[in-house]
């Protein structure tokens, strides 16, 4: 009989970095966190802040992957990139992940399929809104399997953002199925602005800034 587990940690991942920091988005917010970020992302977002994650990176085992989470005091664990599941690994990493006893996330762009995810792992699904340049990636046929313990991210870059995602919250009745998350472009829109609109139409999301740009700026592995 074959050894589905050993197999799965003889795989490998294509790795831009691994690294403890507090978890800055979501539900998790503030939580100390291993990130596993991914290489190779089929977007190319304006805003994007991990550019550096799109190429290179190094072929590592998920066995190894596991050793180096392991040597963290949390149990969280985030995989992210780039987007992580452009990489067929990624599922059996997702796996073991669950296995070894971490609480795990999914940081994804919702471009690709999220149905064959362990349903263990906590799904963050962006949806493109306009400013991005991508919202033609969006992958709606995602939300019927959307769960409790996942959330959908909206990137918001302006009022017309703002608009696009009261109109598909509402299409979707997104805030039944999830928490919905929407927040600011770093630079490009006033947080305040954005936390006054969602007020003013009593808008059933959470509202967040990164708390990792508040603490570390643009700092890489932070």
């Amino acid at each position: 009989m074959t050894d589905t587990v050993g197999a799965n940690r003889d795989q490998t991942v294509r790795l831009s970095e691994i690294f403890f920091s507090l978890q800055g988005e979501a539900a998790r917010s503030g939580l100390p966190t291993v990130f596993i970020r991914l290489t190779g992302c089929p977007l190319r977002c304006t805003w994007c802040d991990t550019e550096y994650a799109f190429t290179g990176g190094t072929p590592t085992r998920i066995e190894d992957v596991l050793a180096e989470v392991a040597r963290y005091p949390t149990r969280y664990v985030c995989v992210t990139g780039g987007e992580p599941l452009a990489q067929k690994s990624c599922l059996p990493l997702l796996k073991a992940l669950c296995d070894a006893g971490h609480d795990v996330c999914l940081e994804t762009s919702g471009a690709l399929d999220i149905t064959l995810v362990d349903p263990r792992v906590a799904r963050i699904m962006d949806l493109k809104a306009p400013g991005s340049g991508e919202t033609d990636k969006n992958l709606l046929s995602n939300i019927p399997d959307l769960r409790q313990t996942d959330e959908v991210k909206i990137v918001i870059a302006s009022r017309a953002d703002y608009d696009w995602a009261k109109e598909i919250i509402a299409a979707h009745q997104l805030s039944a199925c999830c928490d919905v998350v929407l927040s600011p472009v770093a630079g490009q829109l006033n947080p305040t602005d954005l936390a006054e609109w969602i007020l003013a139409d009593g808008l059933a999301v959470r509202f967040q800034i990164q708390l990792h740009k508040l603490l570390w700026s643009d700092a890489r592995g932070k």
